[in-house]
């Protein structure tokens, strides 16, 4: 196990300069995280835990008003109880508490519900940045954008080697990206979504690289892509 850590940590060690390393750059599998991702638009947000919806059901008061998303991933309405809201659309929320109160108490309701404020996630972003930190997003934004809020690369930055982590089916993986080819248009700037790990590579920051190794598993590195 320590020959393959320092292994990984030589991989990682690459010229300052240019692409290295066996993270494999721009994967095609590298997809949207465990976690519901958040998008621009209220329509399209998917519902996570923390988030308030308004529930108007036309002349039906007491089954309207605001709801927050509980940790289990559930809205509690009066009349139907705990309804999955999780991973939803506040369309598909709203379909789906039609369908419940149709069954039940009420025939051809009219149900609308609202999504009132969105729970913000955040990135962190190390490495040969001006600002190191964790930054809170309203929703999904693009890698270029994320370098941004840490107010670009500093002097001692590579940047043919940004590295994403991130939790894809159970397990944190890894890619690296180019930003000087996602600048100049040769590569499409990646989607960042809520609770990615960002680090850029630089002379300073080779230590920041050696921390991640000791906590992504090996196999997120070495496996077959």
């Amino acid at each position: 196990m320590a020959t393959a850590l320092i292994g990984a940590m030589v991989v990682l060690a690459g010229c300052a300069s240019k692409r290295s390393g066996d993270i494999p750059y721009s994967r095609a599998d590298f997809v949207s995280p465990d976690l519901p991702r958040m998008t621009s638009t209220a329509d399209e947000h998917l519902l996570q835990p923390g988030d308030v919806v308004t529930v108007n059901v036309f002349q039906v008061e007491a089954v309207s008003g605001d709801r927050q998303v509980d940790q289990s991933g559930q809205v509690q309405i009066p009349l139907v109880g705990a309804v999955p809201a999780q991973g939803k659309t506040v369309k598909t929320l709203a379909a789906d508490l039609t369908t419940r109160l149709d069954a039940t108490y009420l025939r051809n309701p009219r149900v609308e519900v609202l999504l009132k404020s969105a729970q913000l996630r955040s990135v962190t972003i190390d490495g040969s940045v001006k600002q190191a930190g964790v930054y809170p997003i309203p929703g999904d934004i693009t890698l270029l954008q994320a370098i941004a809020l840490a107010r670009g690369t500093d002097m001692n930055a590579n940047e043919k080697r940004v590295v994403v982590f991130r939790q894809i089916e159970g397990q944190r993986q890894a890619a690296a990206f180019d930003l000087t080819t996602i600048r100049n248009g040769q590569d499409p700037d990646p989607a960042i979504h809520g609770d990615d790990i960002i680090v850029v590579d630089g002379s300073k920051s080779r230590q920041t690289f050696r921390d991640f190794v000791m906590t992504v598993p090996l196999l997120a590195f070495f496996r077959i892509f």
